[in-house]
């Protein structure tokens, strides 16, 4: 049983930066390398690519990080786990085995499948958590349903041999919780230890959010070196004690203030942090500096798990039709608001059919709606955003913005518009017995 594992965070989210993985993968002293790529409606639109492309339907830059982090992870026994496989983690771990076998590399890499439960979930009609309607109420609007896997397959799969690990919708968590549950052992009723696990995960899933990215504030909370950002190391025991840090030299900050904003990062109950392994207690969990860079972190618990996985369902909802226009120089402010008044008058004579409409000068009050400006704007951007039912509606937004160059108040310019369709997102449950996880080694 190893004694201490080191995990790095390779990546927050999709668009993340590639050059700090590569750097924890060759300076980081790693057993494991995460990338967690998957925020909720990613995977509905990644479900979109793949019903047009069964081939594709995971990470657009899983191949750039794959190319970028294979050799120092080959060299220095670094095994990877990520959920960049999305809608298509079959497909997405035969890529990076083809990759892997260009570079001259020859990993054991497996997928982890089974989240995908649109044809059950349509079957059980639940209800759904925002709306209290049923499923069935969105008729084929309905585009794709995704369990939240736990940290048992990825375990299985390390387990198997796998040195890379490639799933679809898993918990951010269990990302890093499967490598601990594989390394040391652990049982999984043992809440204790998937509850201090959990927390590391938690800790660790945002990447340069824990190491001072999403920190940073100039002249409050002030970070060096930002554009080095380093990603954490978690140092994590057997007994799930741990440690975080970053590779020496590199930009960011990782101390007490830097953890406590991570530790509290999208927990509603800090008694009660709801996964699909366990329902972890952070409420007595206490933090410390121990070095530079360096931070304790103990007193995670944990309940046994609710037996139920939280499911996304992604429904396709309308349009939405948008016009922005610019205004500078003297009475730009004043041009701005009449040319806002302009369209709303314009839409409402014409009839256009809106489900909702908003009408801002991006600098004036486009954030804080309703806001009084501070002074007399050298420059103003007004934006028209509307969401309605059908496409034809939604051109019509950017088309009456766009006819102010002649028809509205002097001096616009820059004149953008757009049409887009609304992927919205559900939650419901499933029971974790109607969820079956499997693991497929790709060769």
């Amino acid at each position: 049983m190893a004694r201490t594992v080191r995990i790095g965070a390779g990546a927050g989210f999709s668009g993340d930066r590639i050059e700090p993985a590569v750097e924890l993968a060759e300076k980081g002293a790693l057993d494991f390398l995460v990338f967690e790529c998957l925020a909720e409606r990613t995977i509905a639109l990644a479900q979109g690519v793949r019903r047009a492309d069964p081939e594709a339907g995971f990470d657009p830059l899983l191949e750039a990080r794959m190319r970028a982090v294979l050799p120092a992870c080959a060299a220095n026994g670094v095994r990877i786990v990520t959920n960049m496989g999305a809608a298509n983690p079959v497909a997405a771990a035969s890529r990076v085995r083809a990759i892997a076998r260009e570079l001259g590399l020859n990993p054991v890499v497996a997928a982890v499948t089974g989240d995908d439960v649109l044809e059950g979930l349509a079957a059980a009609d639940p209800v759904l958590e925002e709306t209290g309607a049923r499923l069935s109420s969105l008729g084929d609007a309905v585009i794709s349903a995704n369990a939240y896997l736990g940290a048992g397959p990825i375990a299985a799969a390390l387990d198997d041999g796998a040195e890379i690990v490639v799933t679809g919708r898993a918990a951010d968590p269990a990302l890093f919780l499967g490598p601990l549950v594989h390394a040391f052992g652990w049982a999984m009723d043992d809440w204790t230890r998937l509850g201090r696990g959990t927390l590391a995960g938690h800790l660790l899933e945002c990447a340069g959010q824990v190491t001072g990215g999403y920190f940073a504030d100039p002249g409050v909370k002030d970070v060096a070196d930002l554009a080095r950002l380093g990603f954490p190391i978690g140092e994590v025991d057997a007994d799930g004690g741990l440690t975080l840090t970053k590779v020496a030299g590199s930009g960011g900050r990782i101390d007490r203030a830097t953890v406590i904003e991570q530790l509290l990062y999208e927990v509603h109950d800090p008694a009660t942090y709801l996964q699909p392994d366990v329902a972890a207690d952070f409420s007595a969990v206490t933090v410390r500096e121990v070095g530079p860079d360096r931070v304790r972190v103990e007193g995670a618990d944990g309940r046994a798990r609710t037996g139920s996985y939280k499911v996304s369902v992604g429904y396709l909802d309308g349009f939405i039709g948008e016009g922005q226009i610019s205004y500078a120089g003297g009475g730009a402010l004043a041009r701005g608001r009449l040319a806002l008044e302009i369209v709303e008058a314009r839409l409402a004579l014409t009839g256009v059919p809106v489900r909702e409409l908003r009408a801002e000068l991006i600098g004036v009050d486009s954030v804080f709606e309703g806001a009084a400006a501070r002074g007399e704007p050298g420059e103003v951007r007004l934006r028209v955003a509307a969401r309605t039912a059908d496409r034809a509606a939604a051109a019509a937004i950017g088309q009456e913005v766009e006819s102010l160059y002649l028809c509205g108040p002097a001096g616009g310019g820059g004149a953008t518009k757009s049409v887009r369709e609304v992927l919205a997102i559900a939650s419901t449950y499933v029971a974790e017995g109607d969820v079956v996880p499997r693991v497929t080694v790709v060769n």
